[in-house]
């Protein structure tokens, strides 16, 4: 592939300056190796490769790649939440102190730990704060 084939020129483009058995040249070696076989391996795999040789993410119907995508976006989506949850619960947590303002700017990292152990169950307590209406703040 061009993508390949582009960086085993310029590899071979700096081995030319060095004394053939020097540590430089067999370490450029080596990289001439390892960039073959990490080629190789994206063949091999079934991955869905551009003109530079190198694995995309294309989003298609092939069921085949919907691991590629879905996966790693629900986990995103996963983790996000989490963070936004517990920063939620956080500002809740410390609006009723009396200078909240500064537990924003200094955490309290007890009462922030102990939120980011309880945020990892964040969906289930979105969906009962929003059975129960305390989700929105009925204010705003």
């Amino acid at each position: 592939t061009r993508g390949e084939k582009q960086s085993l020129k310029k590899l071979e483009s700096s081995l030319k300056l060095y004394a053939p058995e020097s540590a430089p040249a067999l370490a450029i070696k080596a990289t001439m190796e390892k960039t073959k076989r990490r080629f190789d391996n994206y063949g091999k795999q079934g991955l869905l490769c551009g003109s530079d040789g190198l694995p995309h993410l294309i989003v298609s119907g092939d069921q085949r790649h919907w691991g590629e995508f879905i996966t790693p976006g629900i986990l995103f989506l996963y983790i996000a939440g989490w963070i936004g949850w517990v920063g939620r619960s956080y500002l809740i947590a410390i609006r009723d102190e009396k200078k909240p303002t500064m537990k924003e700017i200094i955490i309290d990292v007890p009462l922030a730990s102990s939120l980011v152990f309880r945020g990892f169950i964040w969906p289930v307590a979105a969906y009962r704060e929003l059975l129960n209406g305390e989700l929105i703040d009925p204010s705003v």
